[in-house]
């Protein structure tokens, strides 16, 4: 492969792609030292304020058995047990600030770092305002469920949708990290919020790492991040999907 896709900042943020390519290199060199071949990250050819250059993918449309390839080198990630939740350095969730610090409580750091963070980002003072009293009157039960339902700290890619995975003839590639270390299940609610990876994906993950029990509330809780940091971007179509998951944050952990 050679090096023939740059990328320019358009993101309002001088070290963006400078970050997004130390994201590249994490996940990167976690596949390789782990001896995960069914996944790959492009290689990072250069990277400065301005511009960031990786090596060329030329993708196609994923067969069934890409998608199960997928599905299984992911799972294979999740499994490379990492020693504490978190990241030393902030980053970034698309076009939004990505606040992180290194601690072993995963339930802290996702009601503090994630949810917390994002409804601080409201502009308009009665729905912040709305959302900061319900996550302060679930927080410690919140808190406490994602620590019992979390069994130890993964590398996960942090914003895993179908546009930042990619397929050529033979290989699987992920592309735009949001990463940092996790409960896994982060990402594999976030394939599901917007569609895109089969049944042969979720298939083969839960083959090789199945999900667990508790995903199915776990998955509402993950994804209640990404809609309220789609809502701080792009207004409010998203308002409605952001209130369904406090109200249902309400009703659970009340």
């Amino acid at each position: 492969m050679t090096a023939c896709f740059t990328k320019e900042n358009t993101s309002g943020f001088k070290n963006a792609l400078i970050i997004e390519a130390r994201g590249l290199e994490l996940l990167r060199s976690t596949l390789v030292s782990s001896g995960i071949q069914e996944l790959k990250v492009p290689e990072v050819q250069s990277v400065n304020e301005q511009t960031l250059t990786i090596e060329c993918i030329l993708s196609s449309t994923a067969s069934p058995s890409q998608m199960a390839q997928f599905g299984r080198g992911l799972a294979k990630l999740h499994k490379v047990e990492q020693m504490a939740f978190g990241l030393a350095y902030d980053n970034y969730i698309g076009l939004n600030p990505q606040k992180n610090e290194v601690t072993d409580n995963w339930g802290q750091f996702f009601v503090d770092q994630r949810l917390g963070y994002q409804v601080s980002l409201i502009h308009k003072a009665p729905i912040r305002d709305a959302f900061q009293s319900t996550l302060e009157q679930v927080k410690e039960p919140l808190i406490a469920f994602l620590n019992e339902h979390c069994a130890h700290p993964s590398l996960v890619h942090g914003d895993l949708w179908s546009g930042n995975a990619l397929f050529d003839q033979t290989d699987c590639w992920l592309i735009d990290p949001a990463a940092y270390v996790a409960d896994r299940e982060v990402d594999l609610a976030m394939t599901e919020l917007f569609g895109g990876f089969t049944a042969d994906f979720y298939r083969a993950y839960d083959a090789e790492y199945p999900r667990s029990k508790a995903y199915a509330s776990k998955k509402i809780i993950y994804n209640l991040y990404h809609y309220l940091n789609h809502y701080n971007l792009f207004g409010g179509s998203y308002l409605s999907d952001c209130r369904h998951g406090f109200e249902w944050l309400e009703s659970t952990f009340r």
